[in-house]
């Protein structure tokens, strides 16, 4: 991706190199690898389950540190990707006759504390509706391609970024808070193929992104983006994490399904067209 001396956002806030303070629970061992595999790209209400997370004795203590040369520049490229992110649905949301309130991003390294509760690293990347604000630890990006065999690159990040903002917009549009109703009133099934269609939304709006910033992509950048899609598909992750796949527990999407989504919005840029609600409960 083409990013460097462009526009960066002034909306984060990069805590990489400082203490993480508080009582957070480890993200180690198997409870971290569950919740990765869970919650990854989660489009729910966080922090009930942050906070089953939280332990009393499970302090994480990082010592300050100066970042080095390629964190500085991995950090000038996500604030360069939000700023991206920023421009295209504010416009988006300018044509629609609303206004787009822009989240924050917050970088950070193993532990975090947020309005949804206490993460560590392992929770991976996730949006916290409660502060409107999107937590990233940028080292998540190195097991997603070792342990889930993502292709990796830049673009990868920006992906991931794009769903999480695609997140926010769910938030911002009421989208998150109907489901969590529906989910309350629904059974086990039911509230998992709801969580499957926000995920999928949330994989459409990363595509109209990628649409609407095609000036500044290289060639393998969509490559990059389908294949991180396509490691974090429930199947796949399933099949990795415990050597089976159970379709009725899935809550993401199957890596086909994540792929197709995000292949919809990338090729239409419509952001009307992405109703995986009705292509899903049809």
């Amino acid at each position: 991706m083409k990013w460097k001396g462009r526009r960066k956002s002034t909306n984060v806030d990069d805590r990489r190199g400082k203490s993480s303070g508080g009582k957070i629970a480890a993200g180690g061992g198997i409870i971290g690898i569950i919740f990765l595999a869970i919650q990854f790209f989660s489009g729910g209400d966080v922090g009930d389950i942050l906070n089953q997370l939280q332990t009393e004795g499970g302090g994480v203590s990082t010592e300050e540190r100066e970042l080095t040369e390629e964190e500085k520049e991995l950090g000038a490229f996500t604030e360069t990707v939000l700023a991206d992110t920023e421009d295209v649905w504010n416009n988006i949301f300018a044509e629609n006759g609303a206004n787009y309130r822009e989240p924050e991003m917050v970088l950070f390294t193993d532990a975090v504390q947020t309005a949804c509760g206490g993460a560590s690293s392992a929770s991976g990347p996730f949006y916290c509706p409660a502060d409107e604000k999107i937590y990233m630890d940028l080292g998540f990006f190195e097991q997603l391609r070792t342990r889930f065999g993502a292709q990796g690159g830049d673009f990868a990040i920006a992906y991931v970024m794009a769903h999480e903002v695609g997140h926010h917009i769910q938030h911002l549009m009421g989208t998150a808070g109907e489901v969590r109703q529906m989910q309350q009133q629904a059974n086990q099934a039911q509230s998992n193929k709801l969580s499957v269609a926000m995920e999928l939304q949330a994989d459409y709006y990363a595509g109209v992104w990628a649409h609407h910033n095609r000036k500044y992509l290289e060639e393998g950048d969509i490559e990059e983006a389908l294949s991180a899609a396509s490691a974090v598909g429930d199947d796949a992750i399933q099949k990795s994490t415990s050597g089976r796949v159970v379709p009725d527990s899935f809550t993401h999407g199957t890596s086909q399904q994540r792929m197709e989504w995000f292949t919809k919005g990338f090729r239409s840029g419509d952001f009307s067209q992405g109703d995986t609600f009705g292509a899903l409960f049809r």
